[in-house]
């Protein structure tokens, strides 16, 4: 049957923002997009008529360092220059910034100004907790300094989180002078019917703010749900070029575009243009996408039960298997839901998704519910990210949090300025701009060392491998040393899983499960320890729980935590192992003497790796 091209009464034009450039392949590709690559299309995509482009923010400005060796200053520069006629967009973690804790205002502020002197245009500010707190420093800077600042709804079902409970949260927003409102689907979870519901309250209550809608495909539902939401009242939605979109990615482009055109709405794009930017990217596939999302499940319905967004799901399946604990995934969705209600029901984003899902495991494997606990959770409980969105009971709060305090308070109002002690901390030689002094703000080690490389001579640099994959992947873990007491082996290995899941989160090994130890050095399979007195220890030693970087200290120009002669108390750190960008404290498992470390700071370990020689007292 021939299809009726007619159309339909004219509706409003429907803006589409494209995310191929920030979201779509951190979803996808582990964020490996190179500048270059973006430049070589960037053009291209400018002409396509998007309402803007979000090329910022979220995990590029760390991957741009850590993995890719660039300048993320740089890459909003060259992307601005090229871009002259769409604005730039990106996604702000409130008081993360884009990070995972929270920053100082000071930080916050200068930051948010950097970004507008060298082009970013609209700033898309949430909190995972969806706490009004967090948002208001950030919003405040964004409007500051000349940007459109877009408030944030991150949604998700609970209770708790009612129609007019997120017509509170967005009216809250408005008065602190958000330009546009975002509902931040990040798990794929908003039905149709939900959408309208939301979207037709937030029209009636505030008819003069311009709403958009951001969702993934995880659940297959996203393009169904942006029609209702278009027809509802909502103005602009995200979407991906079709090569980058689906899975736990965007919907895609072409395919909205034309859903919308059927219905009457027109969206300003040129299907023949969107048709040579997806070329570009279909081509660049072969050479960007990781191995590891090659085989990815179109659809993963079950996103609808645990509400868990990207790919955890399926890493938790992977890890579980290796630990021959995969048959306890059922149990571990069932108790995620618990778990979240227990912590208040948090919205399921970065980072209390980490959270939740560390918790979870825990309360699963190590067989009884909040035995163990993390540092986090911890923090979590005592208010140290925010307002949970309903009470923690005040008998479990109290279990959860230990020894810490209990506070009231926006959390960033605990913290001191921290420029000028970032800027002291780094070697002059190696700041080029004011900038650099924000990035290391951010991320300290990884800046630090982005920096020295950058500092070297060109032909001196260490090359950046072709498989970023390779070097982004944990190592393959040696062999852990035996250890004398089955539990201890065990529960340390559930703390390392822990670790290895959901690596985002610094999950602290002295918080998670005893430190493991043993009277013998670490395998023969196992990498010797880069130290220029390499010498094998003789007596018992602290080894590393999980794959990651081994740090003296908590931050460049800090003192050590521990040094070698030092007796120590059982519990006290000794050093640091960062995974996946958290620093994570290694804790003395008894009382004890330091008689050697066996790592070089800032030099990569893996799981069993001897840290330290220790003296048990």
């Amino acid at each position: 049957m021939k299809q009726d091209s007619t159309k339909k009464t004219a509706r409003p034009r429907i803006r589409i923002t494209d995310t191929t450039l920030r979201d779509a392949h951190q979803s996808l590709w582990a964020t490996r997009l190179r500048t270059d690559d973006i430049l070589a299309i960037a053009e291209k995509i400018d002409n396509a008529g998007y309402y803007s482009l979000e090329c910022w923010g979220g995990a590029t400005f760390d991957v741009c360092m850590r993995f890719l060796r660039e300048n993320p200053w740089e890459r909003l520069r060259q992307i601005k220059a090229v871009c002259k006629k769409t604005p730039l967009q990106m996604l702000l973690r409130g008081q993360n910034l884009l990070g995972y804790k929270h920053y100082p205002d000071d930080v916050v502020e200068r930051f948010v100004a950097l970004a507008c002197e060298n082009g970013m245009d609209i700033f898309r500010v949430f909190d995972a907790l969806n706490d009004p707190r967090n948002l208001e420093k950030a919003i405040a800077s964004v409007k500051k300094y000349g940007g459109h600042a877009q408030g944030t709804i991150s949604y998700t079902t609970s209770p708790v989180h009612t129609v007019a409970a997120y017509v509170k949260l967005a009216k809250e927003q408005v008065a602190m002078g958000i330009d546009s409102l975002a509902i931040k689907d990040m798990a794929g979870i908003l039905t149709p019917g939900a959408a309208r519901e939301l979207i037709s309250s937030l029209v009636k209550e505030l008819p003069d703010m311009p709403i958009q809608v951001h969702s993934h495909m995880t659940s297959g539902m996203a393009a169904a749900m942006y029609l209702a939401a278009v027809e509802s009242g909502a103005g602009c939605v995200d979407c991906a070029i079709s090569t980058m979109s689906s899975f736990s990615s965007q919907p895609p482009c072409e395919s909205i575009v034309t859903i919308l055109e059927s219905e009457g709405y027109d969206t300003g794009l040129d299907q023949a243009k969107l048709a040579e930017i997806n070329a570009y990217f279909r081509e660049l596939k072969k050479t960007r996408q990781p191995l590891s999302t090659q085989k990815v499940e179109a659809v993963d319905a079950g996103v609808l039960v645990h509400a868990i967004p990207g790919g955890m799901i399926s890493n938790l399946r992977s890890q579980l298997a290796q630990q021959d604990a995969l048959d306890r995934l059922p149990e571990v969705l069932a108790e995620l839901p618990k778990t979240r209600a227990d912590m208040g029901y948090p919205p399921l984003v970065t980072p209390t998704s980490q959270i939740v899902g560390v918790q979870s495991v825990l309360n699963v494997l190590s067989g009884k519910r909040y035995s163990m606990v993390t540092d986090e959770t911890k923090h979590y409980a005592a208010g140290y990210y925010g307002r949970t969105p309903a009470p923690i009971d005040k008998k479990l709060q109290k279990k959860l949090m230990g020894d810490l305090k209990p506070i009231t308070c926006r959390p960033a109002d605990l913290l001191k300025p921290g420029l000028a002690t970032a800027a002291a901390e780094i070697p002059s030689k190696l700041i080029q701009k004011e900038e650099d002094i924000l990035s290391y703000c951010l991320f300290p080690e990884v800046a630090l060392g982005y920096f020295k490389w950058r500092a070297q001579p060109a032909d001196q640099r260490d090359p950046i491998p072709a498989d970023l994959e390779q070097q982004a992947a944990p190592e393959a873990a040696a062999p852990a040393a035996p250890v004398a007491d089955a539990e201890e082996r065990r529960l340390a290995d559930i703390g390392a899983l822990v670790v290895e899941l959901f690596g985002k989160i610094g999950v602290s090994a002295g918080s998670v499960a005893p430190v493991k130890r043993t009277e013998t050095p670490a395998p023969a399979s196992a990498p010797a320890p880069e130290k220029k007195e390499d010498a094998a220890p003789t007596g018992p030693t602290i080894n590393a729980p999980f794959n990651g970087t081994f740090y003296r200290s908590d931050g460049p120009g800090k003192p050590q935590i521990a040094k070698e002669g030092d007796q120590v108390a059982k519990g006290a750190p000794l050093c640091i192992v960062e995974a996946m960008k958290m620093f994570n404290p290694i804790h003395a498992d008894k009382a004890l003497t330091v008689v050697k470390f066996l790592v070089e700071h800032g030099k990569t370990v893996q799981k069993g790796q001897p840290l330290v020689e220790v003296q048990y007292v």
